[in-house]
């Protein structure tokens, strides 16, 4: 499995993964991934979300596709977001090229402490 950062007990962002990853995605307690990397970022030479999405359902993972151009974060994005992680089961696992969006989504669409 990639390397997490954990955020906190409910969500924690990836670098992209792969199907095979998704195993021990599911063996460290995660119930939902959301992938915020579009399919043809960088010409698509990475996992395909909608294979992503089929392997992670097959293993009992939710699975929420929110693809976000690198440096274009609007409030449709943060508010879509808020509510998969309102909706979906946790602990949530977010990824994207890096994580960096996923983990600056979540940072947004929490409510401030």
């Amino acid at each position: 499995m990639k390397p997490l950062t954990r955020i906190d007990d409910n969500f924690s962002s990836s670098p992209q993964i792969d199907v095979d990853d998704l195993a021990e995605i599911q063996a460290a307690g995660f119930k939902t991934v959301i992938c915020n990397r579009p399919d043809d970022e960088d010409g698509g030479a990475h996992a395909d979300h909608a294979l992503l999405e089929s392997t992670a359902r097959t293993l009992g993972l939710e699975f929420f596709y929110l693809p976000v151009v690198p440096g274009q974060i609007n409030d449709s994005h943060v508010s879509q977001f808020k509510t998969a992680i309102e909706t979906l089961p946790g602990p949530v696992l977010g990824y994207c090229k890096l994580g960096m969006r996923a983990k600056t989504l979540y940072q947004r669409a929490r409510p401030a402490s």
